[in-house]
């Protein structure tokens, strides 16, 4: 039987669950093509404010690839090659999503569950969470284009401490490395994630895509252009800039539409 990607709405809030219970929420090759339509759609969903990423239970975000399905799916270089572009796919709709992403963090988040996680723009997890990718041991090396993620956000020294030992890290552990953004009691992950989508939600919308898309292109070596420069001001010509001074000068929250 294979997990599922679920996807539910609470107003402005979307979830999208990883389900695999019964194997520690492991992503099996149709739960990666799933996750990539489900990301997609909701970025192309001008209703929505935020993503909130989560697994089913709190046992794990997700302990890695269904490995029970190795031998068929990844058997031959073609088939490991197709699985990997599947599994590519869903980072690249996570990184590529329009709205701000959280990752809400319970248990284990291991190999493929840390990728997932590494693509979300914010990571809260439980004190009890852990982290790692031990895939040493198990005879065959992180996909280049699945570590891309992992190394820009705690760099080659991490990166290769976690590959090379194959340890696994707990969340304070992984709080100090810059793996994740928050730990909070176990008890309060999910309160403490659906809080953070209220704030993102309470912002504005075309805001906060741009923060998103300068933080990431700031990162770039490569100076700002007179054209991107210029681009920046494009918010002077948006209903929810003057909405938000409006509502400034009128001491009252303001009603941000996203245009």
């Amino acid at each position: 039987m294979t997990g599922r990607i679920l996807c539910a709405r609470d107003a402005a809030v979307a979830t999208v669950t990883l389900a695999n219970p019964a194997k520690l929420n492991a992503i099996d090759s149709a739960m990666w093509r799933s996750l990539a339509t489900v990301v997609a759609d909701l970025s192309g969903d001008a209703t929505v404010r935020c993503v909130v990423l989560r697994g089913e239970g709190a046992q794990a975000f997700a302990a890695g690839g269904d490995i029970e399905e190795f031998p068929t799916v990844r058997d031959t270089l073609d088939r490991a090659m197709a699985y990997h572009v599947q599994a590519g796919a869903a980072l690249r709709a996570i990184f590529d999503c329009r709205h701000p992403t959280v990752a809400l963090i319970e248990g284990a988040c291991i190999g493929g569950g840390l990728e997932i996680a590494a693509q979300c723009d914010l990571r809260i997890c439980g004190q009890s969470s852990r982290f790692g990718v031990p895939v040493g041991r198990l005879g065959f090396p992180m996909y280049p284009g699945e570590m891309e993620a992992l190394l820009h956000l705690v760099g080659p020294s991490t990166v290769l401490e976690i590959l090379l030992e194959g340890r696994i890290l707990d969340a304070q552990e992984a709080l100090t490395k810059g793996l994740v953004t928050r730990v909070v009691e176990d008890p309060a992950v999910a309160d403490e994630a659906y809080a953070c989508a209220k704030r993102i939600c309470a912002g504005a919308p075309l805001v906060a895509s741009w923060h998103k898309q300068w933080v990431r292109r700031l990162q770039h070596d490569v100076p700002l252009t007179e054209d991107e420069l210029r681009a920046s001001f494009a918010f002077l010509e948006t209903e929810d800039y003057r909405e938000g001074l409006r509502a400034f000068i009128e001491k009252r929250k303001p009603q941000f539409v996203g245009r």
